[in-house]
């Protein structure tokens, strides 16, 4: 099999509502997709969608042009052979990994249509039935954070991150009047997404102390966050910081974290993404499955990836697609209670509406 065209495409994504942490505010993410045809007649879909210019180092327009320079760079190759398209990805373009993830994902989809199936089992088989979601609370004034709590308490969600980081003094606030209306044995979750600086995380921590709360990424710098770790009684979840396996490994060292959040683009793609879920697997560390963002192609990947992680070291995902107006594929994943469900399709089991996709910006070809 040989890669003989790759599309890329453009797609806003916009919010039901307002999307804010720390000091960022979005009511759409600029998301690309693209198709990835093959002279078998299979075509495999991937999708990568930034959480705007300033969440991490990435950008939607940079993943546009990065991929444009990769597609260049792979018409012809073997897109089952997953560590050889890696390997030329590396070495066609330094650093960048959102922008291979979205390669990689479409390869994986093609090697589940070409074997008849889904990512899953090749990811490591279907080790749990449904997967346990989480539901974001985005940062608003505390009585409205509890007020949307409720209500998704009601919806069948059991676990939650609320969104904090832009005011340290406010977010106590918020911690105490979200945690309040938590329902006994579910699970609530503090991200300041690296808002804090070190000094106002370690007042938060001791402000909230008697909170049952997860606190997530409280500042920018792994060095900052154990800081704060070590004034703390909460369990901790490390994300930002976590990029790489050197950065786990430091971090299982150091006792740094409970819990990891493993974001597939972030890493460069499944392939990537499942060593390292492996290493968490096998040192013993819970992992929160997601992704920067995307629509139902980016969330089926982590749902595929979420699904062959064993239930003991799965800690939550969550299902971007659920917050959009628009739907840009069929065959997402099924939510259901709280759980979300993949596709037993092969491949991935999406289907890109071309209709709601529109025109290629980009098409590559022999």
């Amino acid at each position: 099999m040989k890669i003989v065209k790759i599309s890329i495409h453009q797609i806003d994504l916009t919010l039901k509502d307002t999307y804010s942490w720390s000091n960022q505010s979005y009511d759409v993410f600029d998301s690309t997709v693209i198709l990835i045809e093959t002279d078998s007649g299979l075509t495999g879909t991937g999708e990568i969608c930034p959480l705007g210019p300033s969440y991490l180092p990435a950008y939607a327009e940079d993943a546009r042009a990065g991929l444009y320079l990769l597609a260049k760079g792979l018409i012809g190759e073997d897109p089952l052979q997953l560590g050889k398209i890696n390997q030329k990805m590396d070495a066609l373009l330094k650093g960048h990994p959102y922008v291979k993830s979205a390669i990689d994902m479409a390869c994986w989809d093609l090697l589940g249509k070409a074997t008849s199936q889904p990512v899953y089992n090749l990811l490591g088989g279907r080790l749990q039935e449904k997967v346990t979601l989480f539901k974001v609370v985005s940062r608003q004034e505390p009585d409205a954070m509890a007020a949307k709590l409720r209500e998704y308490q009601q919806q069948g969600f059991r676990q939650f991150q609320m969104k904090v980081g832009a005011n340290a003094s406010e977010d106590i606030d918020r911690i105490f009047a979200v945690s309040e209306m938590l329902d006994s044995g579910n699970v609530l979750a503090a991200d300041a997404n690296t808002g804090w600086k070190q000094h106002e995380a370690v007042r938060v921590v001791k402000a909230i102390r008697g909170v049952d709360i997860y606190i997530e990424q409280p500042c920018l710098s792994y060095e900052e966050c154990l800081a704060v770790r070590r004034h703390s009684d909460h369990p901790f979840i490390l994300d930002e910081c976590m990029d790489d396996l050197r950065v786990l490994l430091r971090g299982y060292q150091d006792s740094a974290m409970d819990v990891v959040n493993l974001k597939v683009s972030r890493i460069g793609g499944l392939t990537k993404a499942r060593q390292f879920r492996d290493l968490c697997v096998s040192l013993g560390i819970n992992l929160t499955i997601e992704d920067s963002w995307g629509g139902e192609i980016a969330t089926a990947a982590l749902n595929h990836l979420a699904h062959s992680t064993p239930r003991e070291c799965h800690f939550q995902s969550s299902a971007f697609h659920e917050y959009h107006r628009i739907k840009i594929a069929d065959g997402g994943p099924r939510i259901e209670n709280g759980y979300m469900i993949a596709s037993d399709e092969p491949g991935l089991g999406v289907m890109p509406d071309m209709n709601v996709l529109g025109d290629a910006v980009a098409i590559i070809t022999q």
